[in-house]
C-alpha cells in the first residue's frame, strides 16, 4: 500500500479512503472509527463543528492535524458567498488551505449548485487555495473544474447520506475518463461493496461519512471499508477477466487423456 499513495497538488496521502466526522454520537466514537478506517485525510464541515474555537472542547483535541490532514469542508453553504466565508474561516484559523468545497442548490437532495460550484472554485483557486469540489456526475462540469484549476475533483455516487451506492456507473466512468486529475467518489456509498466497486471503475480514492458513522456498529464498518477500498483498488489494478455469455473451461483441454 505505500508504495501506491495518492497525490494530489504535490501532497502524497497513504490511505485512498477518505472520512467525514459527522453523525457520531461523541467525539470518542468518532476517534474510534476514525483509527479503524486507516485514513488520513479527515473532512470537517466548518460550519457545523467547533474546529476554530480552541477554548472550548473541540474535535481537534481528538484527531490530531499531526496525524491527520484536516479537510475543512463548506457543508451546508447554498450561495457562493457563504462558501467562500467559510473557506476563508478554515484558513484563518491555520487549517488548512485545502478545501472541500461545497456549494449545495437543493435542500431536499443536496445536490450541487454547479454554476455556483465554478465560481467559488474559480475565485478560491486565484485565492490560492487548494480546491477539491463536491460536484455531480457531469463529465463536463468536472472538465470545467479542472480548468479552472481544481487539482482533483469529487462526484457524487448518489444523494448525500442516501446510501444508494453507485446509481449511475457510466457516467462515472466517463468523467474519470475525461479528466487527468485523482477523482474521488463522494456521497451515497452504503456499504463495503459500494466502496469496492467504485475503486474497481478507477476511482482514486472513496470519501463517506454516513455509511460509517450511521452503520449499527461503526467501528467495524470503518474496518470494512478500509480492507474494500484497497480491496478494489488491487483488482482494478489487477485487471479483471472479460464478460462471456458462455462458459470457459478453467482446466485447459489440450494433452487430455
Amino acid at each position: 500500500m505505500s508504495d501506491d499513495p495518492l497525490i494530489i497538488a504535490g501532497i502524497e496521502f497513504q490511505s485512498r479512503l477518505w472520512v467525514g466526522t459527522g453523525k457520531y454520537k461523541d467525539f470518542i466514537e468518532t476517534q474510534k472509527a476514525i483509527e479503524a478506517s486507516g485514513a488520513d485525510v479527515v473532512t470537517v464541515a466548518v460550519r457545523r463543528v467547533n474546529i476554530t474555537d480552541r477554548k472550548s472542547e473541540n474535535l481537534l483535541d481528538y484527531l490530531s492535524p499531526k496525524k491527520y490532514k484536516i479537510l475543512p469542508n463548506t457543508a451546508g453553504c447554498y450561495n457562493v458567498h457563504d462558501a467562500l466565508r467559510y473557506a476563508h474561516l478554515a484558513r484563518a484559523a491555520g487549517i488548512s488551505d485545502m478545501v472541500k468545497l461545497e456549494v449545495i442548490g437543493d435542500e431536499r437532495t443536496l445536490f450541487p449548485d454547479t454554476a455556483g460550484l465554478i465560481e467559488a472554485a474559480k475565485i478560491l483557486v486565484k485565492e490560492g487555495f487548494i480546491v477539491l469540489p463536491y460536484t455531480n456526475d457531469d463529465p463536463i462540469v468536472a472538465k470545467r473544474l479542472v480548468d479552472v484549476g481544481c487539482p482533483a475533483v469529487m462526484p457524487l455516487a448518489a444523494p448525500i447520506g442516501s446510501g444508494l451506492g453507485i446509481r449511475n456507473p457510466y457516467n462515472l466512468r466517463i468523467l474519470m475518463e475525461s479528466v487527468k486529475v485523482p477523482v474521488i467518489v463522494d456521497a451515497g456509498v452504503g456499504t463495503a461493496s459500494d466502496a469496492a466497486l467504485a475503486m474497481e471503475y478507477g476511482a482514486d480514492a472513496v470519501l463517506m461519512n454516513t455509511a460509517i458513522a450511521g452503520a449499527k456498529d461503526p467501528i467495524l464498518m470503518a474496518e470494512a471499508m478500509k480492507h474494500a477500498v484497497w480491496a478494489g483498488r488491487f483488482a482494478m489494478k489487477a485487471g479483471r477477466i472479460p464478460r462471456k455469455l458462455y462458459a470457459t473451461s478453467s482446466s485447459p483441454i489440450e494433452g487430455m487423456l
